[in-house]
């Protein structure tokens, strides 16, 4: 939050009050620098700055929105005309309304936008050494996928009842996927890593765990149809969740296509599941002080032993179900009103499963594509193809490739064997969780 964004935003909020409105302003600004290599060479050097202003106004119960990425007066007086403009056209909705709130909301910079000292020839001598050390591994042929990213971001909030809200964010990543061959096979895998600063980064592990990614998955074969005992890994676990998540969605549980609607308070998965939202767990890159309309966060508890303990709503959906908003709320500047979690974390399972979550054979699914096209969010159905190790007790047997797993998420739910006792983040540290072992998932080889 800037001087000059406080006076913006007055201003804009001063001419939404003058119409008889109320309403509220996102400015999203970031500075991101993003590098690729290619062949020993810099292929991408992208240095950019943005900055967009996004407004959503309620005038006699009609929700309007538009958006502005110049900052001048004027644009900034024709995106409120638009906006209620387009609000004068809408239907109406009842249950939407600009937070009643006057708090001053702020996050800790010095933990989540930190000063990081790399100058930008280390960023891209990191980049080169990347892309240039891990092609020059045994077998690999070429590293297709590879990156460096750091991205300084900030949104601020304000609203005509006096709401400022402001959190910056600071996130640098490196990712890296070799493309390796040996006696007539191929195979591509990779990794990636992220932190706050820079020098978090460690392009030599990054570059050990993509290559031998890549390798371990080069005698991949199929195995036999049939159905397996799963354990998906740290990373793909945690992207399974991220595509079912819609489970939570107040929204679409108000629009009546969340099967999660009437459920509230049953038993939807096994007793030992427990699910829940923690935006301010400051070691999860998703941490999140409020949500998009300015409503403070706090964890939330989503399935509790089992049990479905609560959706997630921003104001307009707890509003249609007689609740209080949860701190979900999701807006970007182009886009209108949603529901969506921060940061997900599953409790750990106890001791006493430990040695029994790797017992006997398993499948350990390392990598899943097709997660959006091969999933239904309203039946649970998915079908993905999938690779990984055939397992037993706890060592890997040999690399599995060319398999489709397919299943019903919420039925997968109730079929767990075993939940390990420690957590692990996903590279992306989006999402904490133990690994879980799912019983008799059909495998087609």
């Amino acid at each position: 939050m800037t001087a000059q964004h406080n006076d913006l935003a007055q201003q804009v909020l001063t001419r939404v009050s003058a119409a008889g409105a109320s309403g509220d302003l996102i400015v999203d600004c970031a500075e991101a620098l993003s590098l690729k290599a290619r062949d020993g060479q810099l292929e991408e050097y992208k240095v950019s700055n943005s900055q967009i202003f996004g407004l959503r106004v309620i005038h006699q119960g009609r929700v309007g929105s538009a958006y502005s990425e110049s900052s001048d007066t004027q644009a900034l007086a024709s995106m409120v005309d638009s906006a209620l403009s387009n609000a004068r056209y809408a239907a109406p909705e009842p249950s939407e309304r600009i937070l009643d709130s006057t708090s001053q909301l702020h996050s800790d910079d010095l933990r989540l936008c930190p000063e990081d000292n790399c100058e930008i020839d280390e960023k891209i001598q990191f980049a080169l050494a990347l892309e240039q050390q891990l092609a020059s591994r045994d077998w690999v042929k070429t590293v297709p996928y590879n990156g460096v990213q750091d991205v300084i971001s900030n949104r601020s909030i304000y609203s005509s009842a006096g709401l400022q809200a402001s959190g910056n964010r600071r996130h640098c990543s490196a990712h890296a996927y070799a493309l390796v061959e040996r006696a007539g096979n191929s195979a591509m895998a990779g990794t990636g890593q992220a932190a706050r600063r820079f020098s978090e980064l460690d392009v030599a592990t990054l570059i050990d765990a993509a290559h031998g990614n890549a390798i371990d998955m080069l005698p991949g074969a199929a195995v036999a149809s049939g159905r397996y005992d799963v354990i998906f890994d740290c990373d793909v676990g945690p992207s399974l969740w991220e595509v079912f998540s819609p489970m939570f969605s107040g929204k679409l549980a108000k629009d009546g296509v969340n099967p999660m609607r009437d459920k509230l308070d049953q038993p939807i998965a096994d007793s030992r599941l427990t699910v829940s939202d923690m935006p301010r767990c400051e070691l999860g890159l998703g941490y999140q002080l409020f949500d998009a309309e300015g409503h403070a966060t706090h964890q939330h508890n989503l399935i509790v032993d089992g049990r479905l303990n609560s959706l997630l709503h921003n104001s307009a959906t707890g509003s249609f179900f007689n609740l209080a908003s949860t701190g979900h709320a999701a807006r970007g500047p182009k886009s209108t009103l949603d529901v969506r979690p921060h940061q997900l974390v599953i409790s750990a399972g106890t001791s006493a499963e430990r040695g029994n979550l790797v017992q006997d054979q398993y499948l350990e699914l390392t990598a899943l594509t097709g997660l959006h096209s091969g999933a239904n969010i309203i039946s649970g159905d998915f079908s993905f193809g999938a690779s990984g190790f055939l397992c037993a007790d706890g060592l890997r047997q040999r690399a599995v490739r060319h398999i489709t797993v397919a299943g019903n998420f919420y039925k997968m739910l109730n079929n767990i064997s075993m939940i390990g006792d420690n957590q692990y983040w996903n590279w992306q540290h989006s999402m904490r969780s133990p690994l879980i072992r799912f019983s008799k998932l059909a495998i087609s080889g």
